[in-house]
């Protein structure tokens, strides 16, 4: 039987659906001896094949959460263009991903599926269309962040290559485009203008190959054309990423990050480690790359350095930090004692040293090895939160190093999984204990705000709720208190408590606990509530928790409580927060 005439015939008469439900038993690659090959065998395994022309934007795949997993090859043109593990639904779906089918239109192409049940119909089910097939709610989907980044489809972790150029903030990821778990690490995209209002691109970097993937790095523009890619009027973006089969390598793009080219000499390190963080270093011109050397159990950060991004030599190591190394210089806030308003006089610069845990040391960088001044200092102190990293090539007139971290905040039963925390501008600020790293949400948030409700000099009484006519979904809030002889106060937001224990002084949410000092007598909370998180800062940023929380949908209320005896709410302003989707 030709059975390559029949596929030519079919395809034109009914098209690509039609096709594959038609052609199922006849293309099927592999059958047992003494089988009939027109009937499906249930529980028979075999290499599934599917050809077609590609006339679409998107290849549509059904999933089944704990399906077993499936490899899928696509080839286009003859050659293997994509491979990836999937867990490919043989009838109703939790949700569709998709293939972007972009770059092969107009080619004959090919899909085989490993393994596959002979009576299965995940791969008949496959659908080319122009559109993302169940995705009349996209960004609208029940557990579906508002106000952080998180992908159309598939899993996300690390941020990677944070960089900012001609107006567009860069924010690639880890990504799993096929499944809602970890896996098939590709680098996502997504871009905006403003750190809040984000536009998904097509995926940035993929794997080479099955096994080979594309894990974390940093991305910077390569201003003064060192490596010597430029070729046109635009200034050429160079990322680093780890590929697991291969090194430390290095890619780049001339067209504003919207296609990429490797270097041809990849790798240009090789090591046991991963995570590559370029830094430009001035004093001696000279890139650095901070890498995580898995040389011990307690873990390294190693220095390389390199004139051109290409030829690197190692200059030194440091112990203690752990995967995602970032490191970058800040100027030391030396606000008056007890003022929690805008800093005052600028003084000296230092640089700060971090990795995937957000714990940090701060100390001297002389272009080879750090030199730090500090014991490791705690970061974050929530539990949703992972491998952050700040943004390279900001603006001097702006100035400011704005940090977005891996949002480990579940969303079960959404085509999504996990999100970006909020970004936050970072600064060091002088304080009683010493120099410490600071986070506050970026002044962009304003963009969202709603409605607002003010209370000014409230003395909050046991029993009381003076907050009990406002209610909304999404929040920005913010207050200063002076604890009284109130043991406790706090906000209660849509059943979840933000509480300060004025004895212990410390804030609290979910069993988590940080210390947080009066200063002045004074304590400022600012929560920011969204569907599957709250982000909580004390006093301008000195203690920041990330906590993964997913509110009762028809729970819509906020409180005020205190406890034990009376505080005063100097200070109250709430903001009703609008989608960033909408």
């Amino acid at each position: 039987m030709n059975y390559k005439s029949i596929f030519t015939q079919s395809l034109l008469a009914v098209g690509l659906t039609g096709f594959l439900s038609f052609a199922a038993p006849l293309l099927a690659a592999e059958h047992p001896p003494g089988i009939q090959t027109d009937h499906k065998l249930p529980g028979v395994l075999t290499n599934a094949h599917r050809e077609f022309m590609v006339q679409n934007r998107y290849l549509n795949m059904q999933v089944k959460n704990g399906a077993p997993k499936r490899k899928v090859s696509f080839l286009a043109g003859g050659q293997i263009e994509r491979e990836f593990e999937i867990e490919l639904a043989n009838s109703e779906p939790d949700f569709w991903v998709f293939l972007d089918l972009a770059p092969f239109k107009g080619k004959q192409a090919a899909v085989t599926v490993d393994r596959l049940p002979e009576d299965s119909h995940a791969l008949s089910s496959m659908e080319q269309a122009d559109h993302l097939k169940g995705a009349e709610d996209l960004y609208h989907e029940k557990l579906r962040p508002q106000f952080h980044f998180s992908s159309e489809r598939g899993w996300n972790n690390d941020p990677n290559g944070l960089v900012y150029y001609a107006g567009e903030y860069h924010l690639f990821y880890q990504h799993n485009p096929y499944g809602w778990d970890w896996g098939n690490m590709h680098w996502g995209h997504a871009v905006s203008a403003d750190l809040v209002h984000w536009k998904e691109l097509p995926i940035a970097l993929y794997p080479r190959q099955f096994g080979d993937w594309a894990f974390s790095g940093s991305a910077v523009v390569d201003k003064q054309n060192t490596a010597g890619w430029k070729s046109g009027p635009e200034d050429v973006l160079v990322a680093a990423f780890t590929s697991t089969g291969r090194g430390e390598c290095v890619t780049y793009s001339q067209d504003r990050g919207r296609t990429w080219r490797e270097f041809s000499g990849n790798p240009v390190v090789k090591h046991n480690g991963r995570d590559p963080k370029l830094v430009w270093y001035e004093p001696t011109r000279r890139w650095v790359m901070c890498l995580y050397d898995e040389i011990s159990s307690n873990g390294y950060i190693a220095f390389y350095t390199s004139p051109d991004l290409k030829d690197w030599q190692f200059q030194s190591r440091i112990e203690g930090f752990y995967e995602c190394p970032d490191m970058f210089e800040l100027t030391v806030d030396a606000p008056a004692t007890g003022d929690l308003g805008p800093a005052g006089s600028r003084r000296t610069k230092k640089w700060v040293l971090t990795a995937g845990s957000s714990e940090y040391r701060i100390g001297e960088f002389d272009g080879t090895k750090f030199i730090p001044e500090t014991p490791k200092l705690p970061g974050h102190r929530g539990r949703g939160f992972y491998a952050a990293q700040t943004y390279s090539d900001i603006p001097s007139k702006d100035g400011r190093r704005i940090q977005i971290g891996w949002g480990q905040m579940p969303a079960p039963g959404m085509p999504f999984n996990q999100m970006m925390t909020f970004p936050c501008e970072l600064t060091l600020r002088a304080m009683e204990e010493g120099t410490r790293l600071c986070f506050q949400p970026i002044k962009e948030l304003s963009k969202l705000h709603g409605s607002k409700h003010s209370f000014k000099h409230q003395h909050i009484k046991p029993g009381e709720n003076p907050l009990s006519n406002v209610q909304g979904e999404l929040f920005d809030i913010r207050a200063e208190f002076e604890p009284g002889d109130a043991a406790q106060f706090g906000f209660n937001v849509r059943g979840t408590e933000v509480t300060f224990d004025a004895q212990k002084q410390e804030l609290g949410c979910q069993g988590i606990k940080m210390p947080l000092r009066l200063l002045g007598g004074k304590v400022r909370l600012q929560i920011l509530a969204d569907r599957t998180s709250f982000e909580i800062f004390g006093n301008d940023g000195v203690a920041y928790m990330p906590m993964p929380v997913i509110s009762k949908a028809e729970d819509k209320t906020l409180a005020v409580f205190a406890r034990g005896g009376t505080a005063t709410a100097n200070a109250i302003e709430i903001f009703e927060l609008r989608s960033a989707w909408k």
